[in-house]
């Protein structure tokens, strides 16, 4: 089998697999964070468990990125950066700044592991190797231009939401509280709808079905988990604000 159809195979697979794990996850909360609980095997700390997750999207995706016919190329290198800076955050900043937290099922990081590994080469096969238009005129392209705003636009959302979320406890709290300010106004998990937006501009700088799969896949992780907290947060708190949505504005 040829590269390009061994990726067209993957991809078509990737994608029925993201149907049926959204469907799974609308199901049964993934049991991490606040939704952590017994009978998923052995776990390790979420500091550790987040960095070995997230590591390989930043080792493998420029390893397989530099093989490609087009890594020296402009437009290719920027979305090179982008996808680093999303994440060498995620990878080597996040996890430090995060406080407290129950430990992550072993299960669930080797999913995560997983996951990565298929993203990056989806993605960095598709930009430095598989898609020929990302050509020096793809800078002026409405797709990247609008791709790229809404990409950092919002990785920002993500990262001032997550912000919020970190200075609700004092050293040495575990409790939760309810979030406000910011765009906790509409809803209670701006920071997955930020890393939404992040990819769907992903998916558009990238103009590649590779992109695409990657925001489907986001979306099928984090809008089942969004509905989960948002209904986690009114069971906890009385008087959780009833205006707000999980993580849509005004729709979910």
């Amino acid at each position: 089998m040829t590269e390009p159809l061994i990726y067209e195979t993957l991809l078509i697979l990737w994608l029925a697999i993201s149907a049926v794990t959204f469907c799974a996850l609308l199901l049964i909360s993934a049991p991490y964070g606040r939704h952590s609980r017994r009978g998923f095997g052995p776990t390790m700390g979420a500091t550790g468990g987040w960095i070995v997750m997230e590591i390989p999207a930043v080792i493998a995706f420029v390893i397989i990125y530099a093989m490609g016919d087009y890594a020296a190329h402009a437009a290719p290198l920027v979305l090179l950066a982008m996808w680093q800076t999303h994440y060498i955050h995620r990878t080597f900043i996040f996890p430090f700044r995060r406080k407290g937290g129950a430990d992550m099922p072993v299960s669930i990081v080797s999913m995560g592991v997983f996951f990565n590994l298929v993203n990056a080469y989806l993605n960095a096969r598709a930009i430095s190797h598989l898609s020929p238009q990302l050509s020096p005129d793809w800078f002026t392209e409405l797709p990247f231009v609008v791709g790229v705003v809404l990409f950092f636009g919002g990785m920002a959302i993500n990262i001032t939401s997550d912000n919020v979320l970190f200075s609700l406890r004092k050293p040495g709290e575990k409790n939760y509280k309810i979030p406000k300010g910011g765009f906790y106004r509409w809803v209670s998990c701006p920071n997955y709808m930020g890393e939404l937006i992040e990819w769907f501009g992903w998916a558009l700088a990238t103009w590649s079905l590779g992109g695409l799969a990657f925001a489907i896949w986001t979306a099928a992780n984090l809008v089942p988990r969004a509905i989960a907290h948002d209904r986690w947060y009114r069971e906890k708190f009385p008087d959780y604000p009833h205006q707000r949505r999980a993580i849509v504005p005004f729709v979910l």
